[in-house]
C-alpha cells in the first residue's frame, strides 16, 4: 500500500505540471481553434530563462535567499515567455486564422523547431543543473516520501488552477474569453476586442507554461533546449484526454495522465520484468491518446466547441 500511495503522489506531481501546460493548449484551442505545438517549447524557454536569471541574481545579489531567487527568476521567466508568446501569436498565427487548417498546424510545428534551434544557440546543448536554492530535506509520512519541491509544486498548482478558474468565470476578461470562444464576430459587435482576448490567452498560457518549466527544472534538476518537446506532447495528450477546449478537462486530464504514466511504468514494468518500466514510460501517455481518440474523441469532460459563424 505504501508503494501504491508513493506512486500516486509521484503521479500527482507529474500530472500537476502536465495540467499547467495543458491549460495553455486548451485556452488557445477553445478561443481560436488552433493547436499551438510550440507551447511545450515555451515551457523550455521558461526553464532556461530561469537558469540564466539564477546566474544573474547570484552575481548581483549573492546573499539573496534561495527561495527568493527562484521566485524572482520565475517572475522574469513568466514575463519573457508571455512576451514571446504574444509575438508568436501576433506574427506567426494571426494572419492564418482564416487559412486552411493545415497552414497554422505546419506553422506551429515550424515555430517549435525554430524555438528549439534558437535555444540551442543561446544556451548550448549541454544540460543545465538546477542550483542548490531550495530545501533538499526529504519528508517521510508513514513510509511515503515527498520532497519540499514536490510539495511546492502541488500547492502552487492548486493555487494557480483556482486562480485561473476565478479569472475565467468571474472577471471581465474571462467573460470576454468565453464570448470570443462562442462567436468572435458577435463578441466584437458587443464591444469585445477579439485580438486583445486572443493575445491575452496566449500570454496567460505562456506564463503558466513558464511556471511549469521552472517546476520541471526544479523537480528533475536538469534542463536543456530539447526538454519541452515530450512534456509538450504529453500535455497535449492530457488536454485531449480531458476534452480540449474545456478548462476543467485540461486539469483532470493532466493529473490523470500523470498518475497513469507513473502507475504504468511502476506496476506494469514490475510485472513484465522491466520490459515496460521507466525507460518506456512515455508509451503509456500515447496509448491513452490513441484510446481516447478512438473511443471518446471529445474527451472525458469534452464539450462541443461552438461552430464559428
Amino acid at each position: 500500500m505504501e508503494t501504491f500511495i508513493q506512486q500516486i503522489v509521484n503521479g500527482l506531481v507529474l500530472g500537476s505540471m502536465y495540467a499547467l501546460v495543458a491549460l495553455g493548449y486548451t485556452m488557445v484551442y477553445g478561443i481560436v481553434n488552433l493547436i499551438n505545438f510550440a507551447h511545450g517549447d515555451v515551457m523550455m524557454v521558461g526553464a532556461l530563462t530561469a537558469y540564466s536569471m539564477f546566474k544573474v541574481f547570484h552575481h548581483l545579489a549573492p546573499g539573496l535567499p534561495g527561495w527568493l531567487t527562484v521566485v524572482l527568476s520565475t517572475v522574469v521567466a513568466m514575463i519573457a515567455c508571455g512576451t514571446l508568446n504574444f509575438f508568436i501569436e501576433r506574427f506567426a498565427y494571426r494572419r492564418l486564422r482564416n487559412a486552411p487548417k493545415l497552414a497554422p498546424l505546419v506553422t506551429a510545428i515550424g515555430m517549435s523547431i525554430l524555438l528549439e534551434t534558437l535555444a540551442m544557440v543561446i544556451w548550448g546543448r549541454d544540460y543545465k543543473v538546477f542550483p542548490n536554492l531550495l530545501p533538499q530535506d526529504i519528508i517521510s509520512i508513514h513510509g511515503v516520501v515527498i520532497t519540499p519541491v514536490q510539495v511546492m509544486i502541488l500547492v502552487l498548482t492548486a493555487v494557480l488552477l483556482g486562480g485561473l478558474t476565478l479569472l475565467i468565470n468571474h472577471t471581465k476578461l474571462g467573460r470576454a474569453m468565453r464570448a470570443t470562444a462562442e462567436n468572435p464576430r458577435v463578441a466584437g459587435l458587443m464591444g469585445v476586442n477579439p485580438n486583445f482576448v486572443i493575445s491575452a490567452a496566449f500570454v496567460i498560457g505562456a506564463a503558466l507554461a513558464a511556471i511549469a518549466g521552472v517546476m520541471w527544472y526544479a523537480n528533475f534538476s536538469t534542463a536543456n533546449f530539447y526538454m519541452g518537446f515530450t512534456p509538450g506532447l504529453k500535455a497535449f495528450t492530457a488536454a485531449v484526454l480531458g476534452g480540449i477546449g474545456n478548462m476543467g478537462g485540461a486539469m483532470v486530464g493532466g493529473v490523470l495522465l500523470g498518475v497513469i504514466e507513473v502507475l504504468g511504468a511502476g506496476y506494469i514494468g514490475t510485472v513484465t520484468h522491466g520490459l515496460f518500466g521507466s525507460n518506456y514510460q512515455d508509451i503509456f501517455a500515447f496509448i491513452v491518446l490513441i484510446l481516447v481518440l478512438t473511443l471518446r474523441p471529445q474527451g472525458l469532460l469534452g464539450e462541443r466547441v461552438a461552430d464559428r459563424a
